[in-house]
């Protein structure tokens, strides 16, 4: 119903910031939040931030408090990541994905899910 694609990963040093965004395109408009999670080689899939579609309230993993903001860009039809002050733990491959029912932050509740950007950070 929707298709998503992530851009704007990459390499950087730690401390640095990177700006991500998820481009959406199809049928956006039985969404009710999208969210950013990212996986690192070994781990699960994380939470990292939420935004509703609807009034855009967000939500925050407690590691992405203070460093990331997630927003919507209504012109664009896309949702960015600004990532700041990036560490080493942050080196994962970070997904962008849409939740048709609810806002949430278990991976469980996103029925769509884009490709995938790799951000590094090196230390």
């Amino acid at each position: 119903q929707v298709q998503l694609v992530e851009s704007g990963g990459g390499l950087v040093q730690a401390g640095g910031s990177l700006r991500l965004s998820c481009a959406a395109s199809g049928r956006t408009f039985s969404t009710k939040a999208m969210g950013w999670f990212r996986q690192a080689p070994g781990k699960e899939r994380e939470f990292v931030a939420t935004i509703a579609w609807s009034g855009g309230g967000t939500y925050y993993a407690d590691s992405s408090k203070g460093r990331f903001t997630i927003f919507r860009d209504t012109a664009k039809n896309t949702v960015p990541l600004q990532m700041n002050i990036l560490k080493p733990e942050d080196t994962a491959v970070y997904y962008c994905a849409q939740s048709t029912r609810v806002l949430s932050t278990s991976p469980r509740d996103f029925d769509y899910w884009g490709q995938g950007t790799q951000v590094t950070v090196s230390s």
